[in-house]
């Protein structure tokens, strides 16, 4: 299930949470972008047009008691600007340098508040992008080690073919994990 989204031109939405909700979301983009595409005004949506579209979704399901169980990253770059922004299922909302979600929000951002520079090198900042993903998926026992990475420029959106990281799992701490843990069997 692949869960980055381009949209238009100029983003792309990630999705984690509920593949359903998410398939929900994506035909109601569809629907946006289509609509775009018929008024033939030569507008499309601007990255931060599409987060505020999706701010007021989530909000208003979550208004009804029928939230969509989704956290969002948006991303995108439209006259010289670059956005990335995140919305939760209840429609909280914000914008950074950089964003996560779930999981990666507790142990991903730390490491980019750390390690990320404004005049990073695009090898750079998959290095460290691909330390955060080791990290976390180290950390979640019930994850999968496949993932996709969005590249968004101002020539467009591209998406990575799905690649699995490098781990290793000899390291002693994973081989006995309840060794120094009192209590444990």
């Amino acid at each position: 299930m692949q869960r980055l989204l381009p949209v238009g031109t100029h983003a792309v939405v990630g999705a984690g949470g509920e593949v359903s909700d998410f398939q929900y979301l994506a035909t109601l983009l569809e629907q946006l972008t289509t609509d775009d595409f018929c008024a033939d005004d030569g507008h499309c949506l601007a990255p931060s047009e599409l987060y505020a579209y999706l701010q007021r979704v989530l909000y208003n399901r979550r208004n009804k008691m029928d939230p969509l169980w989704n956290s969002l990253v948006v991303a995108g770059f439209k006259d010289g600007q670059a956005f990335l922004g995140t919305v939760g299922m209840i429609g909280s909302h914000y914008t950074d340098s950089h964003v996560a979600t779930g999981f990666g929000a507790q142990l991903a951002r730390p490491l980019f508040r750390e390690k990320a520079r404004e005049d990073m090198s695009a090898a750079e900042a998959r290095a460290l992008l691909e330390e955060a993903l080791r990290v976390c998926y180290y950390r979640d026992k019930n994850s999968i080690n496949k993932f996709q990475v969005a590249t968004v420029t101002a020539a467009g959106v591209a998406l990575s073919e799905p690649f699995a990281l490098a781990t290793e799992w000899s390291l002693e701490a994973f081989q006995n994990p309840s060794k120094t843990v009192p209590g444990t069997w």
